[in-house]
Parts: structure tokens; sequence; C-alpha cells
């Protein structure tokens, strides 16, 4: 399965959201920070119900302590700098996708390591601005799951 990423995640009821989406879908995430708020957040708790004790969650300090611990063979950028949508990206087992602030995107930081072949984007009605977080990485978790096969689900 892939590896989720949330760079410097800021509110607390996206990250529970995410935490019950990876542990559903079979995802590893990571969250990079500094966070915008602390892990025993009563919001993060309550939209990660019970699935905090399923979760396989690494937190990173920031991102050079991520790139260096972690060492992906592929990072992906999801992103509205992307030329091309995230259904025509052909996902490998082992993928981290990285998902920005939920106010800023990625950081430039972040976009020095990632090659623009691997930006990926939601597409959107004309006019439309961002979906929330959490609905994006459900979109795009959902699609490289589908197209891994499902691996691992009770269908």
């Amino acid at each position: 399965m892939i590896n989720i990423v949330l760079y410097r995640p800021e509110m607390p009821s996206n990250a529970g959201n995410i935490i019950r989406l990876s542990v559903n879908c079979g995802a590893r995430l990571h969250f990079i920070g500094p966070l915008g708020f602390y892990l025993d957040n009563e919001r993060l708790m309550r939209a990660g119900l019970d699935y905090h004790e399923l979760c396989n969650l690494t937190v990173h300090v920031n991102f050079e302590q991520f790139m260096q611990k972690e060492q992906p063979k592929r990072l992906i950028a999801s992103s509205s700098h992307a030329h091309f949508s995230h259904t025509e990206f052909k996902f490998e087992d082992g993928d981290y996708v990285i998902f920005g602030r939920e106010k800023e995107g990625l950081a430039d930081e972040v976009y020095k390591e990632i090659k623009p072949e691997n930006y990926i984007k939601i597409p959107m009605a004309p006019n439309s601005r961002c979906l929330n977080l959490s609905n994006s990485v459900a979109v795009v978790a959902y699609e490289a799951w589908r197209q891994l096969g499902f691996n691992g689900a009770v269908i």
C-alpha cells in the first residue's frame, strides 16, 4: 500500500479523519511537524474514534528528518501545480504521497525533492479552489489502492 504523508497539518479534525482512513485502507501514515495541534487534542481524538491504537503512524519532527528516516523511493506531491490527474498517475506499492498544509499547501523545501512528473492533482469544476484535506487524501488513497488491486481488502 501507499504511505500517506501530511506536511505540517494544522487541523486536528482533518488529521483524525485521515487516521481513520489510513487504518481502513491499510496505508502507513506520516505527520511531518511542526504540527498545528497536540496529538492528544480532543477534536483529533473524536474524529479518529478508536482507530488511534490501530494506526501505523510515524511523527517526524520536520521534513529533513522525514527524508533521512524514510528515504522514500518515490515521493509524490498532491498539488495544484500538477499537469495531470491522480487517475492518470500509475501508483506503486510503497509510494509516499505528500499533502500540504490546509491553508498554505506544500513548501518549496518539499517541491525541491519531487520531480514534476510526480505531481498529481484531483480534477475539480471550474472556479473551484480546493477540497478539504481529508477528502483529498481519501480520493487519492482509494485510487492508489484500486490501482494496486485493493490488496488486503475485505470485499
